[in-house]
Order: structure tokens, then sequence, then C-alpha cells
């Protein structure tokens, strides 16, 4: 229904975005790969997806089109909605949820939370026909600041895991190694 939206971008966070086009904000869900990709800009376009459910309307915005495709055929198998994919893509970039599906490494998916050894199974077997080879996407920012554990931080927060688990997981994640926003969620997601 709706194919992408541009303009300037009011607020942003890792787990949702702000998007501000005509006179009409746009609140956007978004994973860690399409903030790490975003974080430095101020007008973007953002491919979007429309969700309808019973009890909210929702949009989730990426930065780019193979990030919603593997969106897309994340959400088509059973037992996978649009919080889980969009889960998915915060610990895994697109690259490497193609190359896990591809490569029946179940193990990769399983580490995410959430996903146990069936639904990864599902996953992989649902999606080993409709992968085409996996892309190679290195343009991620590599922002180097104070704020990021604060950030990392509100994106786990905001994808629905307990703060304090959440503060726990991210004390043992940054023993004072540089690290970008996204590499620090997905170590902790890997821990929770």
């Amino acid at each position: 229904m709706f194919e992408f939206i541009e303009g300037e971008i009011i607020e942003k966070s890792p787990a949702q975005l702000v998007v501000k086009a005509g006179h009409i904000a746009y609140l956007l869900n978004i994973s860690v790969n399409t903030y790490s990709k975003i974080r430095e800009v101020e007008t973007g376009r953002f491919f979007l997806h429309f969700v309808v459910r019973e009890d909210a309307q929702l949009l989730y915005g990426f930065a780019d089109k193979e990030e919603r495709q593997v969106f897309r055929l994340l959400i088509s198998v059973s037992g996978v909605g649009a919080n889980t994919a969009r889960l998915i893509l915060s610990s895994m970039s697109p690259a490497e949820v193609k190359s896990a599906i591809l490569a029946g490494d179940v193990m990769s998916l399983q580490n995410i939370k959430g996903i146990g050894a069936k639904s990864a199974q599902r996953i992989i077997v649902d999606l080993r026909d409709k992968v085409g080879k996996a892309s190679e996407t290195d343009d991620l920012f590599h922002p180097q600041d104070n704020t990021v554990k604060e950030e990392a931080l509100s994106a786990l927060v905001a994808l629905g895991f307990p703060r304090k688990s959440v503060e726990k997981s991210l004390a043992s994640v940054m023993k004072g190694e540089a690290m970008t926003v996204e590499q620090v969620v997905k170590a902790a997601l890997k821990l929770m």
C-alpha cells in the first residue's frame, strides 16, 4: 500500500523514527540496522511496510529495499510476526539473515531471543528457495561517542526487554572496547 516516505527526521532512536513529510509526522518502527545507517542524517527516504492489526495500524521503516524484502520474507513464515522479524533484523544484517537461511544455520537464528529450534528450522525450510544469493552490505555508520550505551539501552527496552536485564547484559558486553550501537545491541541480544 505504501512504498516509501521521504522527509525530515524529527526524532530518532534505535527502535523508532519520526519522519515529517509535508505537514504530517509519521512514526516508523525500525531495526537497529536501519538506525545505524541513518544515525548521522537529517533527511531521508524510508521504504515502508504497513501492518494492520485488530488493535493498531503500524508502519515499519527500512533504510533500503533489501532489508524490507528480508522483513517481508520473515513475516511470511508462520509464527514470525512483525516484531519478531524486526528483532531478527536488529540482531543480524539482511545479508547475514540470507546467508544463515541459505547455509541452513539453525544456531545463528536460534541465538536470537524468541527464536527456538523449531522456529529457526521453519524459517530456513520456508525461505531457502525464496532467498537468492546473499549480497554484502557494509555501508553502516560506525559512530563512536558516549551515548552508545544509552541508545543501546533504549533500543532493547523498546524491543520489549526488561530494563534491569538489559543493563546487566550491557555491562557484560561493554568492557572498554569501542563499539557501535548496532554491535552492542547484537552482542546484548545474544546474552538475553
